[in-house]
């Protein structure tokens, strides 16, 4: 009946290292069929990347007439958002990658001589649980460390195409607090080399006057704790009780010391996917400091949080394909059903995402609901049809 089978009646005789073996074999079968609907999707997804590549095809660079958006530069442009693709597909996959396994051992007989062999329902699920784990530990490396980078670099490559990076007319603003009053800081665009561009920078005392304002055509962020501001302009306005008057200087370059890093003005000009969850926790806690609104960056936190955990999700959801009976060529609706099953929760993520930020509902559990509602969903359906049945 095929090679499960056998190793479960072996199992049935060498006890745990068996049993052992039973598991990892489970566990390669599933990894495999993720991998190849992973690859699938991401090969889909790419290809309607690429339609909307080609209509760039062409154009010459942003001040470099000599230098035009080819073939070359499409292919890197496809390869920087395969990261994003998996990010986005894996949890996804995983549950098309489950349930076809777990079904074919069912409509086979294998999983029902697996049982026999001593691999009960908690044993079976701990299986599934330990793969979801190693899944969603991969999911959270990829989506910390390669999607940011990649996302970053295509963004700065659309960039000497298309011009700056920016939000609009006004740009992005930041604000920051200071033991001597504060600062208000409008960045207008980022380069293709990814610096700020057009900075306004207004400078307050304690009691909130205005009392300088710099005016810098680029700056570089050397350090953390330091930003290097070109072609300056700076303005210096008298305060009530100062004598001296309105003054102007300039100057080609300027050292400025700021706390705002890299990372927390692209997050104000980029998407905030493009941060690990390290960086947009320090930018959380530097707009609570400053007293503005950190709600969408909350939400997006802990969905950066709970996402991975999606994965645990989707094996649970496979588990009781495998207590099912199917009838010959039964399966291809059940993994249609796995299709939809991904594709609804990865739906409702993003819409609990949009509405609790609408609705200013609590970061964490507007993260966490729909994770919540599917292993709810899961763990009735494994109680119901492998316990009770």
């Amino acid at each position: 009946m095929g090679l499960a089978c056998l190793v479960a009646m072996v199992a049935a005789h060498i006890g745990v290292s068996g049993m052992k073996t039973v598991q990892l074999l489970i566990q390669r079968e599933i990894m495999l069929a993720t991998a190849w609907a992973l690859a699938g999707f991401v090969t889909l997804m790419t290809f309607f990347d690429l339609l909307d590549e080609l209509r760039r095809l062409g154009r010459p660079a942003v001040g470099n007439p000599d230098r035009v958006y080819g073939a070359w530069d499409i292919a890197r442009e496809l390869a920087l958002g395969v990261p994003t693709h998996i990010y986005t597909l894996l949890p996804i996959c995983l549950l098309i990658g489950g349930v076809f396994v777990m079904s074919r051992l069912a409509q086979n007989s294998e999983f029902t001589v697996l049982r026999t062999g001593g691999l009960g329902p908690w044993l079976a699920m701990r299986t599934l649980l330990t793969l979801g784990v190693a899944m969603g530990a991969a999911t959270f490396v990829v989506g910390d460390y390669a999607v940011p980078a990649a996302e970053r670099q295509q963004a700065l490559l659309s960039a000497q195409f298309s011009g700056d990076i920016s939000t609009g007319r006004t740009g992005a603003w930041l604000r920051e607090s200071r033991e001597n009053g504060g600062a208000a800081i409008n960045v207008g665009a980022l380069n293709a080399a990814g610096e700020p561009q057009a900075l306004r920078i207004f400078e307050f005392n304690r009691q909130g006057r205005l009392i300088q304002e710099i005016r810098a055509q680029s700056a570089q962020l050397t350090e953390a704790s330091e930003w290097l501001l070109k072609q300056v302009q700076v303005i210096n306005y008298p305060t009530p009780g100062d004598a001296s008057a309105l003054s102007q200087t300039a100057a080609e370059t300027m050292v400025w010391r700021t706390e705002l890093t890299a990372s927390m003005v692209s997050a104000e000009l980029l998407r905030n996917r493009r941060m690990g969850t390290l960086d947009l926790y320090r930018y959380i806690e530097h707009l609570k400091a400053n007293g503005q609104n950190a709600q969408r960056f909350q939400i997006d936190f802990w969905r950066k949080v709970f996402y991975p955990m999606s994965c645990m999700v989707m094996v649970i959801l496979v588990l009781p394909f495998g207590y099912l009976h199917f009838r010959k060529g039964g399966i291809a609706g059940y993994v249609f059903l796995g299709v939809m099953t991904g594709i609804s929760f990865y739906l409702l993520n993003n819409l609990f995402g949009f509405v609790g930020n609408l609705h200013g509902w609590i970061p964490w559990l507007a993260a966490a609901s729909p994770s919540l509602i599917y292993s709810a969903i899961s763990l009735a359906a494994f109680g119901w049809l492998v316990l009770r049945r």
